[in-house]
């Protein structure tokens, strides 16, 4: 009787499966009518032989013509790269499960095992492989993947550890939860570096695979960001080998995902660096050629890849904010491919943890929260101050709180991000006073006060704009000789008075019609940006404390000239036409006044040449832990202003757009995100799963709970960070599988010390235009 109802049952399926076959093979098939995918073409035959072998008929009538048409495909890939070994890739022998019978001799399979007894690192074709040759090294690999595995077989195994490792810290950064596992990510990576220091002495590959491409630019692009000193020779070498070049390019589909972490550890160039130009324009080039080909791929998958590639090639990484980088992954919970394989991409199934997801929206969600009051705060200072409504200018309250908090996006940042908000604002009223609505006479009465700082004889604009900007000093101060224990209402006047003598310069030189020399524009337009002068206020407000040399000297530190450079750069070169229409100097201008046979696209050609190195500059002493006479939050808001002037001017003037930016706001503060996670926060016991630290590991903390309105900003998020951490660290470990060990590193000085030396002569680095002492500035030559 038992088996009387198994026989019904597996009828049953039979015929349900037939019937999805009959109703589906047409329009498939169909899909595939044109240029047949080589792995379509090996794989399908043998299913059709399969089924054929099993007495099923799972053809309509009609399709007779196409089904020999991809056996005809088959026929010719068989015979021409029978052996042909590393000609294709995958390899035509890691297909051996769909091989045809005696295909190839036991001793051309034997030749190719690895070392573990394994096909390729394929269960099924090993499977085959031990079928045809009986060889006991194969039936050891088997044993183990099915003793490890024992909720299925995966289609590749084992998978590199550290891969994995670098994969789930990759995952965490993306959805914005990096900073509730430091510890973790930091034993993680002080293991990967050690690691890479080993093997940056040996010998390099002879081949190359996609994984082990995708490891390597992780690897490098992890560290990199993180602080070490890491030399990009380790997953560029293959540049140097024109055989495996082209082996690439003839298999770009398999190797896109390779080539988009290539692409993305090349956005952190260093100076000097050719191997990593040569890197991203090898990249770029396979990335446009697979997207060139996405019509032809009709799938969910392929079309959210594309949407990956696409938002790779068209938005540099210095163009993007965290914030909604962050929404942009927790949108796309399906498109964590690792590299395509034999007939579909690989992925590693704990990236989609739907507890992550969940932490990631709601935590998505707080800083939403979080943003809503800060902004209606900001909003009422501006109002408040006369500064919002004070009749001319741009009104740019939310374009300057938006910028700052999708970087600085942590709530316990508040301080930091409501000054350096309110300090753009200023910024921009002034600015635009002394650009459009003063008088010269206003202009020098209002310098003079701020250099006496002394409103006395003051009226009208110049009374609303001095007021504003001594109460916003006044408060800087306070808090930062709360924090800092030390009264730095001095540095910032100094500051500010330094910026409004450059606005009334640059005023001078355009009502009066002045040209200056290249040199001294940059002298004065990379103070009038103001970029250091929004900076100051909030790296007074930031922990750890600073030395009194930093505090004094803060405004004239290298990295912070680097950054005034640049952000000069980025806004000429977006707004010269405005500029000129207003009869105002701009180095795009100015380079074509000096340079007569320059045309404007040689101008703005030879300036972006420029640019670019500073750029290179700046991420270097930004990023490298050895330079650290800086504190590293100090440096990291260097590159958070950096990554705003970018974003503003990627492309256009988008700061005095009133639209342009107007959907990004909307995601960023207002837009709640939609996507579904099937799964509930609350107490649960997660199941027994291979990889788990424990078979039955409770989950305690309820997100929910610890957000239940949203309100009391920071003791919400301190409140989540103490009781959960514990339980979400557990959980960390046990979503990678059980072999691979994380634990916290808290010293890591210990290995900088080892590698490169903690303190850091910057000689070497004199060779940077910025104080006004340089005759000839070297920026130019």
């Amino acid at each position: 009787m038992y088996n009387l109802c198994n026989l019904i049952s597996s009828s049953s399926l039979k015929i349900s499966g037939l019937q999805f076959i009959h109703a589906n093979t047409e329009r498939l098939l169909k899909e595939e009518d044109g240029p047949c995918p080589r792995w379509f073409a090996i794989a399908f035959p043998a299913m059709i032989e399969l089924a054929q072998a099993a007495a099923l008929d799972v053809f309509p009538d009609g399709l007779v013509e196409l089904v020999d048409k991809i056996f005809g495909e088959r026929w010719r890939i068989l015979e021409m790269e029978k052996y042909l070994d590393g000609a294709y890739y995958p390899p035509l022998l890691s297909y051996m499960e769909a091989l045809p019978d005696n295909y190839l001799s036991c001793e051309h399979i034997l030749k190719h095992l690895s070392e573990d007894g394994s096909l390729f690192q394929s269960p099924s074709a090993t499977a085959q492989a031990f079928m045809a040759t009986r060889n006991k090294d194969c039936m050891v690999y088997l044993e183990s993947v099915v003793q490890r595995c024992k909720h299925g077989v995966p289609p590749v195994y084992p998978i590199d550890e550290e891969l994995v490792k670098l994969c789930m810290i990759d995952r965490l950064e993306r959805l914005g939860l990096a900073e509730y596992f430091p510890e973790e990510i930091e034993g993680v990576l002080y293991g990967i570096y050690r690691n890479w220091r080993k093997q940056e002495s040996e010998a390099m590959l002879e081949s190359i695979t996609p994984q082990q491409m995708i490891k390597d630019s992780l690897s490098f692009r992890i560290l990199r960001m993180n602080g070490y000193r890491v030399s990009p020779r380790r997953f560029c070498w293959f540049l140097q080998h024109e055989d495996i070049k082209k082996q690439i390019e003839e298999n770009c589909e398999y190797f896109s995902t390779a080539m988009l972490n290539v692409h993305r550890a090349t956005d952190l160039m260093f100076i000097g660096e050719n191997e990593l130009e040569d890197a991203r324009a090898f990249s770029r080039k396979l990335l446009e050629k697979e997207m060139a080909m996405r019509n032809a791929k009709n799938s969910v998958a392929m079309s959210n890849f594309h949407k990956e590639i696409e938002h790779e090639l068209m938005l540099p990484w210095l163009a993007r904010l965290d914030h909604l980088e962050h929404r942009v992954t927790i949108e796309r919970t399906k498109t964590n491919y690792l590299w395509m394989g034999k007939a579909s991409y690989y992925r590693l199934s704990f990236l989609n943890d739907t507890m992550l997801l969940q932490l990631a929206k709601d935590n998505y969600a707080l800083r939403q929260s979080t943003f809503k009051n800060e902004l209606e705060e900001l909003t009422r200072w501006s109002k408040e101050s006369g500064l919002r409504d004070i009749g001319f200018g741009r009104e740019k309250t939310t374009y300057c709180y938006f910028a700052i908090a999708t970087l600085a996006y942590s709530p316990s940042l508040s301080d930091l991000r409501m000054a350096v908000a309110k300090s753009a604002i200023l910024v921009t009223v002034i600015d635009d006073f002394f650009d459009m609505e003063g008088s010269m006479d206003e202009l020098n009465q209002l310098t003079e006060a701020v250099e006496r700082w002394d409103a006395e004889g003051l009226s009208g604009y110049n009374k609303v704009i001095f007021d504003a900007l001594d109460n916003f000093i006044n408060d800087i101060a306070a808090k930062s000789l709360h924090k800092q224990g030390r009264d730095v209402a001095d540095n910032l006047r100094g500051v500010w008075h330094e910026t409004f003598v450059s606005w009334l310069k640059e005023a001078k030189w355009s009502r009066m019609r002045i040209a200056p020399s290249i040199d001294e524009y940059i002298q004065t337009g990379m103070i009038s940006v103001a970029a250091h002068t929004i900076l100051l206020p909030a790296i007074y407000l930031m922990s750890p404390r600073l030395s009194k040399c930093l505090i004094r000297q803060s405004d004239t530190q290298i990295i912070t000239k680097l950054l005034m450079v640049i952000t000069r750069l980025l806004n000429d070169m977006q707004s010269y036409q405005k500029e000129e229409a207003d009869g105002k100097m701009n180095i795009v201008l100015l380079y074509m006044k000096e340079n007569p046979e320059a045309n404007i696209e040689y101008s703005i050609s030879s300036i972006r040449k420029i640019l670019d190195v500073k750029k290179k500059e700046l991420l270097e002493l930004v990023l490298m832990d050895e330079f650290n006479y800086m504190p590293k939050a100090c440096k990291r808001l260097h590159l958070f202003c950096l990554k705003v002037f970018q974003m503003f001017f990627n492309s256009s003037n988008g700061y005095d757009s009133p639209t342009e930016k107007h959907d990004d706001i909307n995601k960023a503060i207002y837009n709640p995100l939609t996507v579904q996670v099937q799964y509930s926060l609350q107490q649960e016991t997660v199941q027994d799963h291979h990889g788990s630290m424990k078979d039955n590991a409770s989950i305690k903390p309820s997100i929910a709970g610890c957000f239940p309105d949203h309100g009391s900003k920071i003791s919400t998020l301190r409140k989540m960070t103490r009781l959960g951490r514990e339980d979400w660290c557990k959980r960390f470990h046990s979503m990678l599988p059980r072999y691979i060990d994380i634990k916290p590193f808290r010293n890591r000085s210990l290995i900088l010390g080892r590698q490169v030396p903690l303190k850091f002569q910057l000689r070497s680095y004199h060779r940077i235009l910025m104080p006004c002492s340089v005759a000839k500035p070297v920026f130019w030559s």
